[in-house]
């Protein structure tokens, strides 16, 4: 059984134990900011030759890492390949920054087009191993499409509830992949709570990130392959953008684990770089407050007014001494042509916003030369066309299909 190798959960506000069995998703002392981690036995992952099975498996997807998850992995487990995304090295973005190692996580290559399709795999294998054959999240769109994609792939039913407002791409994309979609006449957090509740009605298995401590060990993954693209090290500082908080924790939670393992000597400085118009986790984390506030954001996968997963992601910049940093959404239309341009990775606004806090902070950072940066971009721009054309320019009158017409 994978569960062998977990300890426990763990509640990142009290530090409360709960048996991996008893299906705990939050803190039933803290209530839903008592959100879980997942604790393995890190003794006997080093004797067991974890690092050796990870290190040879001909694999490059998220099952590589099955020693460091707490899920079964068999030949049913291996529907779509998820994971495996390049780390692309970014030279002449690197020079035009003074950062001449820098890196960009294309996390726009999964199944999906979004990260979040390694926290849909997670969840769902753990929910099947729960008995659970019905899967429902809320969601601004992401990672409703992601559940969509890896549910189909699986076999499994995805119940999805979305704003009403949620980008038409992504919609299209769930529902072909026949999951049963309810938009939400409200928002994001509007739709966790109606999906929350339905989940405790029905018996459906909850895979909201805010709740989920599974998603944080799917989104982990992308810090292990990180270090291995890497040489088997942790970069020095890395950028990422944050909504509910659950990538940045999950990503702090992948780098904590080597930690404990031995396998680094030390975490990388985190930022958590969040939209102006949806920023409570960064602005309550100086008094260490969450106040919930309407979001005015255009970049709609960060879009979160009343963030779930603050705790993890304000123990990421904390625990690795990195910092949260506020961009507007003119930064970030900036970033997305910056990054197609320079790259030739189209990012949605959300994900570029990781490359908008990196430019915004770089002036005012000592980063040294030899240091290894790292930017994640967490999904495609396809994900967002209305949101990408907002960073272009108009497009051009026609013209006759004259080479007069054209010299002119």
């Amino acid at each position: 059984m994978a569960y062998s190798r977990v300890e426990s959960l763990r509640c990142v506000a009290c530090g409360k134990d709960f048996p991996v069995e008893a299906g705990a998703m939050t803190c039933d002392r803290c209530g839903p900011s008592g959100t879980l981690d997942v604790l393995y036995d890190y003794d006997a992952l080093r004797s067991s030759g974890a690092r050796e099975q990870i290190t040879e498996c001909p694999e490059r997807s998220v099952v590589r890492y099955a020693p460091l998850l707490p899920i079964q992995i068999d030949e049913t487990s291996r529907p779509l390949p998820v994971g495996g995304t390049p780390l692309v090295a970014a030279p002449r973005l690197g020079k035009e920054l003074g950062i001449p190692r820098l890196w960009i996580k294309d996390e726009s290559r999964q199944p999906s087009a979004s990260l979040k399709d390694r926290a849909s795999l997670v969840a769902a294998l753990h929910a099947r191993q729960q008995g659970k054959t019905k899967v429902a999240t809320a969601s601004t769109g992401n990672a409703a499409s992601s559940l969509a994609t890896v549910c189909a792939a699986l076999g499994m039913e995805a119940v999805i509830f979305v704003p009403a407002a949620a980008p038409r791409a992504k919609l299209a994309q769930l529902q072909v992949c026949g999951a049963r979609l309810f938009l939400v006449d409200g928002a994001y957090d509007d739709a966790f709570d109606l999906c929350t509740e339905a989940c405790r009605r029905f018996g459906w298995y909850n895979r909201s990130t805010g709740v989920n401590p599974f998603c944080s060990e799917g989104k982990k993954t992308c810090a292990l392959e990180i270090w291995e693209q890497l040489g088997n090290r942790a970069p020095d500082r890395l950028f990422v953008s944050v909504g509910d908080g659950c990538i940045l924790g999950g990503l702090y939670k992948g780098f904590w684990d080597l930690l404990q393992l031995g396998w680094i000597e030390c975490l990388p400085r985190l930022y958590g770089v969040q939209a102006e118009g949806s920023s409570v986790i960064a602005e309550g984390f100086a008094g260490r407050e969450i106040v919930p506030k309407p979001c005015t954001t255009y970049a709609d996968s960060i879009s979160v007014g009343n963030p779930r997963d603050y705790r993890k992601a304000w123990r990421a910049v904390d625990a690795s001494g990195g910092e949260f940093v506020l961009v507007s959404d003119g930064e970030i239309q900036s970033a997305v042509r910056y990054l197609a341009r320079q790259t030739g990775i189209f990012g949605e606004p959300s994900g570029a916003a990781s490359l908008a806090g990196l430019v915004k902070t770089a002036p005012h950072q000592s980063i040294g030369e030899g240091e290894c940066v790292v930017a994640v971009m967490t999904g495609s721009g396809l994900k967002d066309v209305a949101g990408a054309l907002k960073a272009c320019e108009p497009l051009p009158e026609p013209i006759p299909p004259k080479l007069s017409a054209l010299s002119e």
